[in-house]
């Protein structure tokens, strides 16, 4: 949240859910971006609440002359298969010391079925997000999340084998992980988890 600021623009918003938890005070135009025509007529349905809001259909390829502040991934770079070449397209869209958050799937030995099914190219961790720095893209800033999660994750994968959650599985974990998740992750400095969270500030002179 304290480095969600400014001009924001979401890629891959989908129908708009992730703005209603990171939407706040510091936050002066948020921008919707969507390629898919279907969800795009959703999140329009369902979000134009706002006169700061604007809705894109497309992709970052797309948008030309807007410079943002916060420029956020939310389970969306791990769909794109040349993600150094997305990171590069839209550091041009960052305004000076803005940032590039990312929020994906964490560890490759816990990819699966369900990962290729929902069109996962990759899980990310520490190193594979320092892979895509480059000249004026510097990764400031990672944690884990869901420690808890990354055991279970693991136990599935060795053991149970099951490729696709039900939706009570999903609920249980909601409702029950997640929550014990919150309480482990601080006391294990976030260092573990079955999910990553990225910070890349610019460095445009």
């Amino acid at each position: 949240m304290p480095y969600v600021q400014g001009r924001v623009l979401e890629v891959g918003a989908g129908i708009g859910e992730t703005s209603k938890f990171l939407q706040n005070a510091k936050v002066s135009h948020w921008t919707y971006l969507e390629p898919d025509k279907r969800l795009f007529s959703e999140l329009v349905k369902k979000n134009c609440r706002s006169k700061s809001d604007e809705f894109i259909c497309g992709t970052t390829e797309d948008i030309k002359d807007k410079i943002f502040d916060t420029i956020l991934y939310i389970d969306v770079l791990e769909h794109i298969e040349d993600d150094l070449d997305e990171l590069e397209c839209c550091s041009h869209l960052l305004s000076k010391n803005g940032r590039i958050i990312i929020l994906s799937p964490a560890h490759n030995i816990l990819f699966s079925q369900f990962d290729r099914s929902i069109g996962h190219f990759r899980r990310y961790n520490h190193k594979m997000l320092m892979n895509l720095e480059f000249k004026d893209l510097r990764l400031e800033k990672y944690i884990y999340l869901d420690s808890l999660g990354l055991f279970l994750n693991l136990c599935n994968k060795l053991i149970l084998k099951k490729s696709i959650p039900n939706k009570k599985q999903i609920l249980f974990w909601d409702r029950c992980i997640v929550p014990i998740s919150k309480l482990l992750d601080p006391i294990l400095n976030n260092k573990f988890g079955k999910t990553i969270i990225g910070i890349f500030e610019a460095s445009k002179v």
